[in-house]
């Protein structure tokens, strides 16, 4: 196992608690909606506060990653930061290539929120091949 000090492990830590964290009340929140708790909205006010309430640990989640980043020593930051960059770069060039295909070609509508996880997928996909900050 990479011995990463004390310092990354301390980060590391704080990062799988607060995404975990963040995480429980995404879950949480979409299963009540799964199983009907938010199915009686009527108030534009009252959907848009759920909407919001569904985006805070979404938000929360990609803080932690960032504070992750803050609270690493360099190596560790800058390979995670490569790491998020190129994720962010290859999800919005997915999601640009699906809009247009929306646009023009008649592809089927996918909400923008797909994004959100397809960032994750791609980060999960990009990871392994990058381990140097060069």
């Amino acid at each position: 196992m990479l011995n990463l000090g004390k310092s990354a492990s301390s980060a590391h830590k704080r990062y799988v608690f607060r995404t975990v964290a963040f995480m429980t009340g995404y879950v949480a929140v979409n299963v009540a909606a799964i199983f009907g708790a938010f199915d009686d909205i009527d108030s534009p006010v009252a959907a848009w506060a759920l909407a919001l309430t569904v985006s805070a640990p979404v938000i929360g989640q990609i803080w932690a990653t960032l504070a992750l980043m803050r609270e690493s020593d360099e190596f560790v930051r800058a390979v995670t930061a490569k790491q998020f960059i190129l994720a962010a770069g290859a999800a919005m060039a997915v999601a640009s290539v699906w809009g247009f295909g929306e646009s023009y070609a008649a592809a089927p509508h996918i909400p923008a929120w797909i994004i959100y996880p397809l960032f994750w997928a791609c980060f999960g996909v990009i990871a392994p091949f990058v381990r140097s900050s060069n």
